[in-house]
């Protein structure tokens, strides 16, 4: 059975059904392939249970921190109503609802693996072995986004080790936890268990969140310890052996670690390994490169969107890319005008410097930009200014002995702000205000006019414009 379609995606998580949802809109027909359930990662087994773990611990944390309500708070977590509120998060792994959806959206669906078996060609293999081949008139869309690396280490792997995926869709809380690795997952993970009642300890070989602000990871770092997390930086892992009572990691000094279970949190791979690049003469296994409009150089009808190309791998950055690509997939085959330029609307230009993101660890961290290194190493002329957010009025009156840092990163040539970074209780919503100015590029001089509520957290901005200076601007 041969079907044609004007787009095929391979991958339903959320960055393929927004390429397929905009080409659609743009008049396309489209098609998904996906092998596993629609929603993908984020639904299933990262962003949304992750968070809903978190979220119960956030909430507790802070009427413990405010006077008059942390009388109130006398108990502890209930951590099968956690898991049960997770479990929800994830419509118990169904993926009816998203089905439905696609049906809404006019997307049909393939069930199956999908790989690319020659030009604007998929054949998709389903779980009883019957293959259906699918022929695209414009476009062939790579969504398939990455998996959990397994390092290295003498016996991990035979360690049957956790990745994201156990450590987010887990039934039970283990007595204790050792995380390997440094980055967001390793800490938000660390986070979450240490928070329900496990005992964990966190081992990274240099230190917590790198490519962000150092006092960034060093603010986590304190407040896992506050948490109860022994948080061992600058260690490297030298073998796992898993035994009847749990594991015990070695660690590069001699000393050992032993838990119930261990996590792998060390990064990501792409899911790109048996979808057929070699027919197009690229590389399996590696991250796919494309171009601002995610087209694949040399390959006018291949597009690969999302985790897949390496660039941000983030779902709200994957999902940006996406409407880019669906829109400029519908007019291309429509002929119509390609808008490619920087900042247009078939560019993923944010990609480069104006990628915001949130780890929703205590206390979270909310960034966008570039960091004073990263502006440096790129060669602009910064100036940056800090303020300790638990001066300003909102935060005293937030929660009591509320602690964190605000930076902005300002590039002086232009007096636009390049990069911005907060690190407190629930500083997320801080974020998006920073993500307008550097994406509108709006001059300092103008910033001024945008006064905020007082008195509230983002109050941090006029403390920060008056760091900076009105003769400055």
């Amino acid at each position: 059975m041969t079907d044609e379609y004007d787009l095929i995606v391979l991958g339903g998580g959320p960055v393929g059904e927004n390429v397929a949802d905009r080409a659609v809109q743009g008049g396309l027909t489209a098609i998904i392939v996906e092998s596993e359930l629609v929603g993908g990662e984020c639904s299933y087994w990262a962003c949304m249970p992750s968070k809903a773990l978190l979220r119960s611990a956030q909430a507790l944390r802070a009427a413990q921190h405010v006077a008059g309500a942390s009388q109130a708070v006398t108990g502890r977590l209930d951590v099968s109503a956690v898991f049960a509120r997770r479990d929800s998060f994830t419509s118990n792994w169904s993926d009816d609802g998203q089905v439905r959806w696609l049906e809404s959206a006019g997307i049909d669906l393939a069930r199956g693996h999908g790989r690319l078996t020659g030009e604007r060609e998929v054949t998709v293999t389903d779980v009883e072995g019957g293959t259906r081949v699918l022929r695209a008139r414009h476009a062939v869309a790579v969504s398939t986004g990455s998996d959990a690396v397994i390092p290295p280490i003498d016996g991990l792997r035979e360690a049957s080790p956790w990745t994201s995926r156990e450590a987010t869709s887990a039934k039970e809380l283990p007595e204790s936890l050792a995380v390997i690795g440094g980055g967001v997952v390793a800490v938000e993970m660390a986070t979450a268990y240490a928070a329900l009642g496990s005992s964990v300890t966190l081992i990274a070989r240099s230190g917590l969140l790198g490519g962000m602000e150092p006092f960034a990871g060093e603010r986590v770092a304190a407040g896992l310890r506050e948490l109860g997390v022994d948080v061992r930086t600058s260690t490297g892992t030298r073998s796992v052996r898993r035994g009847d009572d749990g594991v015990t990691i070695t660690l590069d000094d001699g000393s050992t670690v032993t838990a119930a279970e261990v996590l792998a949190a060390t990064g990501r791979s792409p899911r790109s390994h048996d979808i057929g690049l070699e027919t197009v003469g690229l590389e399996p296994g590696r991250w796919i490169e494309v171009d601002d409009t995610l087209r694949v150089p040399g390959v006018d009808w291949l597009y690969a969107v999302g985790d897949v190309n390496g660039r941000v791998l983030l779902t709200h950055q994957g999902k940006y890319q996406a409407r880019a690509a669906g829109d400029v997939i519908a007019a291309r085959a429509k002929g119509d005008g390609v808008d490619d330029g920087a900042w247009g609307r078939h560019a993923a230009t944010a990609d480069h410097a104006a990628v915001p993101q949130v780890t929703f660890s205590i206390p979270e961290v909310g960034s966008v930009g570039l960091t004073e290194k990263a502006a440096t190493d790129a060669g602009l002329s910064v100036r940056v200014v800090d303020y300790d957010l638990g001066w300003v009025a909102g935060a005293s009156l937030y929660e009591d002995g509320f602690e964190g840092q605000a930076r902005l990163v300002v590039d002086t040539a232009r007096d636009v702000v390049v990069g911005a970074t907060f690190v407190g209780p629930e500083v997320a919503e801080l974020v998006q205000a920073a993500t307008i100015a550097i994406v509108g590029e709006v001059p300092i001089s103008r910033l001024w006019h945008a006064v905020p509520s007082y008195p509230t957290v983002s109050e941090i901005w006029l403390r920060l414009l008056e760091g900076y200076g009105r003769d400055s601007a």
